[in-house]
């Protein structure tokens, strides 16, 4: 992990050096919300990214003065972690998954594997939300560390389109590069599709609006229609 200073009230911690920079990222900003939420840490604010963490300090307290560089090296070093305010407490969220999409036996060529197998694949993983992004709702899901190596392993082979599409629609179901996500809204997109659901992922009339958090848990269950 390497720390640079952004700002006087900010630090970044990078992991982009490790094996696995973005569940280490991952880890590492859980566990620092958890520090949080318990009162071990005192800061503004904690925002995870692909493969770094940026820890900000309260309005005016400088990085140095509070203590950060300290806390987060304890909390990293001993892989402290636990559930934060924003993951789910009562389990994972179920996203059922009609398994129909234009990319699935694309996607289950390039895993080298049959399409039922990567279905498999993709709802016996523990997915958590690495961070939020790209459009309101949208939740970064990376493999958790309980789930099955080989499944990870058969999941990160799959990269995204030569070429996105203009518009993909909402409530699909996609991968690529070792992610997963739901699309909250129609927007462009070059993940590979492998299916839809009717969750809605984003409601601008909810509190809060959007159903995942940084930290938040889904598994994907296969549905009929």
């Amino acid at each position: 992990m390497r720390e640079h200073p952004a700002g006087d009230d900010a630090l970044l911690l990078d992991f982009s050096g490790q094996d696995s920079p973005a569940r280490a990222a991952a880890r590492a900003a859980e566990a620092l919300r958890a520090a949080t939420a318990d009162g071990r840490l005192v800061v503004a604010d904690v925002v995870a990214g692909a493969e770094t963490v940026l820890v900000e300090a309260l309005p005016g307290v400088g990085v140095n003065e509070l203590g950060v560089r300290r806390v987060v090296h304890d909390l990293v070093s001993d892989g402290s972690s636990g559930r934060t305010a924003g993951s789910n407490s009562a389990g994972p969220l179920i996203v059922h998954t009609v398994y129909d999409g234009p990319d699935l036996d694309a996607a289950a060529s390039m895993a080298g594997c049959s399409p039922d197998e990567l279905v498999g694949a993709h709802t016996a993983v523990l997915w958590q939300v690495q961070f939020m992004g790209f459009a309101p709702g949208f939740g970064y899901l990376v493999p958790d560390d309980s789930s099955d190596k080989s499944d990870i392993d058969l999941l990160s082979e799959i990269g995204r389109r030569s070429q996105s599409r203009p518009a993909v629609q909402s409530g699909s179901v996609a991968v690529a590069a070792g992610y997963s996500a739901v699309y909250p809204r129609e927007s462009p997109g070059g993940w590979h599709l492998l299916g839809r659901t009717s969750r809605r992922m984003w409601d601008s009339s909810a509190v809060p609006p959007a159903v995942l958090a940084a930290g938040s848990t889904v598994r994907f269950e296969r549905a009929d229609r």
